[in-house]
Order: structure tokens, then C-alpha cells, then sequence
């Protein structure tokens, strides 16, 4: 089937789905999630099948976690896609309403986007979290992920193609793309008339490829130079803590901590303190001429490249910094914009952090990987966007709508 004939079936689809109640689609995501769980073998197969091949293809260690699929991991999808069932319905959601002089009265109300594309890269979970976002906000997708996790992807459609049948809803408000190809992401890039938004979902290149080369509208989403500053007033073993869940609980996602600044007044006591816990990962640190002078020479030497590096493995980069602006001035030269946190336990300097660094989520005394649809109590995201139009941050079932203005009049004219 061509991207054409998938955007054709994706409208009709999203014709039907935009009229279907908060119970239908309730129901079919239900089913959804039952029938992953009954269907789990297969696509645990698939998997097994995609991660054998990704091995022998060289990804590495942080690529193949990103990419395997468990018993627990398909067991928290599937009760991830329960939590946006049980979500409130965005869709018919009343913004705001007023009456004009004329006697006019006028209703903001939230409606579905239409037909929303997903590109996305060796990440199997996206397929389905995607999906059910999409299905509760009404609208009908078109998910194109990377090769490495194809089979993984086209089990997980079956089983979710299958569900919406039986709930009575068009299989076609899901559709996965079979071809990998460049040319198939070129197709759903360009397919104007059809898509009303495009999502890539991914590594620096892929987003910048889809942003160059798209005709259709895109909202940038994903990548993630995260940086954790320790401010001198820092309580030292609560940072080290930070910065250890920060980079190492799960190094391959976009809201992992890519580089450590440490201001000059607390680095030779706090240096040692996050390298011990950093080396049960075995994380490999890149640093600056200071902090090799102060931990050795296990640390190697950071090039200009380092800074502006998402690494996605156990790799950090740490530079000490000699005060509040030099920290605030390397995060806004070198930060994409996703998330940045300062430790202190000075309030001047966190609100000043707060007000001036420029991303989309900030944190005071707290870990970057808590950016994140789900820790924000928006159930499964569908990314996390790093532009500031349409939308910024976790992208959840309200970002994933538009608005139309309903106006009641009773003969007016102008």
C-alpha cells in the first residue's frame, strides 16, 4: 500500500473517529490493552526477532534497551494505554464561551487534529503510546518507525488493528508503515492534503531531517542536552544523587542528563561524591582541565563537541563553572531547550535559574527524567516537544487537539 492510499483510508478514518463518543473510544482502548496482554507472546517474539538482528548489527548496549520489549515492559504499556482510557475526554472540552453585545454567543471548544503522523526511530513502545493518544484525542495516525524495531511495530498494529474492529471502530484509525525505506518517511514528509501534523520522534538527525525536508506541519519534539548545574550552596549528596538518576537510571531517553556543571566553591567536595556513584554504571566522564585535576586521570579530556552532545549511553560530560551566569550562559549556548535542573539550597539562585534558562521544563533539587507525559499526570506522551508552537513539553491528549469556535446567533447580520 502506498503513504497515499494510507493518508486516503487515515482520513476517512479520522471522519468516523472524530464523531465517536468518549464511551467508544473508551472501550476500543480497552480492548487494546486486553488484547496486548493475550497477545503478548507474539509480539515478545517479534521482538526477540528485532533485538537478535539489531545485535548483530552492532547497536549498542543503550540502542538494544531502548529497543527490547519484556513481560514487564508490554505489561506497563498495556497499562499505560488503560490510564489514557480512563483519562478525561479532551474532545467537546469547553475553553471558554462569551456573549457578544450583538447577542452573538460564542464557544471556544477543543476538536480533534485529524490525521496526525508519527516518525520514530528503534523505539517499540512509541507504536502503541502513540496510538492510544491518538485514538482518546480522536484522531486517526500514521506511525513510520526505523527498521530495527519493524517487526516489533507490525505485531503491536495487528494486535491494536484487531481491537478497534471488535470494539466497532475502522482499523484504520491505526496504520503502520511496512516500508523503512527513506523514501517512505520522504512520502509521509510531503504527504500534504491528507496529514494535518507530523511528529518525529527521535535522534538529532532524524528530527532536523524532518523538519528540512517536511511540506506538511511539524511539531519538533525530542532532542535532549539536558544539563544538572550543583550550585555552591548545593547539599552535596542529595546533587550526587540527582546526577545519578539523572544520567545512569536510563541513559538512552531524551530527558537523561547529558552534562554536569559544578560550580568552582563545591567541586572537590562534590566531584568524588557523584563519581563513586556514577562508576557502579561504569559512566564514562569527560572533563574539563579542572575537574581531571580533581578526580584524575579516569576522566578524560572534554572537547568543544562534548558540550553540545547527546550522548543517549554512560557517557557525561562535567565542567566546573565559576559562578550562576557561566552556568546559565553554557545551558543557553549548548542546551536544546527539553530540560534543565539547578541544585541549591539557595533561593535567589533557583529563581533566578527558574526565570532565565530557557527550556521547556526546569527543575529546582530534582531529576531531569521526571519530564515525562506520565510523571506529569498526563498519562502516555506522544513526545516531548522542545519548539514553543503548537505546543511545549510532554505532549499529552490536549496538545494532541485544536480549537473551533462554535457561534449561536439568532438572526444577526453585519
Amino acid at each position: 500500500m502506498t503513504i497515499q492510499e494510507m493518508g486516503t483510508r487515515a482520513k476517512a478514518a479520522a471522519h468516523v473517529l472524530a464523531a465517536a463518543s468518549s464511551g467508544q473510544k473508551e472501550k476500543a482502548l480497552l480492548a487494546i490493552a486486553a488484547a496486548l496482554r493475550a497477545q503478548e507472546a507474539e509480539i515478545l517474539q517479534a521482538n526477540t526477532e528485532d533485538v537478535a538482528e539489531g545485535r548483530q548489527n552492532g547497536l549498542t548496549e543503550a540502542l538494544l534497551d531502548r529497543l527490547t520489549l519484556t513481560h514487564e515492559r508490554l505489561g506497563g504499556i498495556a497499562a499505560g494505554v488503560e490510564q489514557v482510557a480512563n483519562l478525561p475526554d479532551p474532545i467537546g472540552k469547553l475553553d471558554a464561551g462569551w456573549t457578544r453585545p450583538n447577542g452573538l454567543r460564542i464557544l471556544k471548544t477543543r476538536v480533534p487534529l485529524g490525521v496526525v503522523g508519527i516518525i520514530f526511530e528503534a523505539r517499540p513502545n512509541v507504536t502503541v503510546d502513540a496510538a492510544s493518544l491518538c485514538l482518546k484525542s480522536g484522531n486517526a495516525c500514521i506511525l513510520r518507525g526505523g527498521k530495527e524495531a519493524i517487526r516489533s511495530n507490525l505485531a503491536s498494529a495487528r494486535v491494536m488493528r484487531s481491537a478497534l474492529q471488535e470494539a466497532g471502530l475502522p482499523a484504520d484509525c491505526i496504520q503502520v508503515v511496512e516500508d523503512t525505506s527513506r523514501d517512505s518517511a520522504t512520502a509521509l514528509m510531503q504527504l500534504n492534503g491528507y496529514l494535518d501534523v507530523l511528529i518525529p520522534r527521535g535522534g538529532a538527525g532524524l528530527i532536523q531531517s524532518v523538519v528540512h525536508n517536511a511540506t506538511v506541519p511539524v511539531i519538533e519534539t525530542g532532542v535532549g542536552n539536558c544539563h544538572v548545574f550543583v550550585d555552591e550552596s548545593a547539599d552535596a549528596d542529595m546533587a550526587a544523587q540527582i546526577i545519578f538518576n539523572a544520567k545512569a537510571q536510563r541513559p538512552s531517553v531524551c530527558n537523561a542528563a547529558e552534562t554536569l556543571l559544578v560550580h568552582k566553591n563545591i567541586a572537590v567536595a562534590f566531584l568524588p561524591k557523584a563519581k563513586a556513584l556514577l562508576d557502579t554504571k561504569h559512566v564514562e566522564l569527560r572533563g574539563d582541565e579542572t575537574v581531571q585535576a580533581i578526580l584524575g586521570s579516569t576522566v578524560k579530556p572534554a572537547v568543544e563537541d562534548d558540550w553540545a552532545t547527546e550522548f543517549l549511553d554512560y557517557i557525561l560530560a562535567v565542567k566546573v563553572v565559576n559562578s550562576v551566569d557561566e552556568a546559565i550562559a553554557h545551558i543557553t549556548r549548548f542546551g536544546s531547550g527539553h530540560s534543565e535542573c539547578i541544585v541549591t539550597e539557595s533561593y535567589a539562585n533557583s529563581e533566578r535559574f527558574m526565570r532565565e534558562v530557557d527550556a521547556a521544563a526546569v527543575y529546582v533539587n530534582a531529576s531531569t527524567r521526571f519530564t515525562d507525559g506520565e510523571e506529569f499526570g498526563f498519562g502516555a506522551e506522544i513526545g516531548i516537544s522542545t519548539q514553543k508552537l503548537h505546543a511545549r513539553g510532554p505532549m499529552g491528549l490536549t496538545e494532541l487537539t485544536t480549537v473551533k469556535y462554535q457561534i449561536y446567533g439568532s438572526g444577526q447580520i453585519r
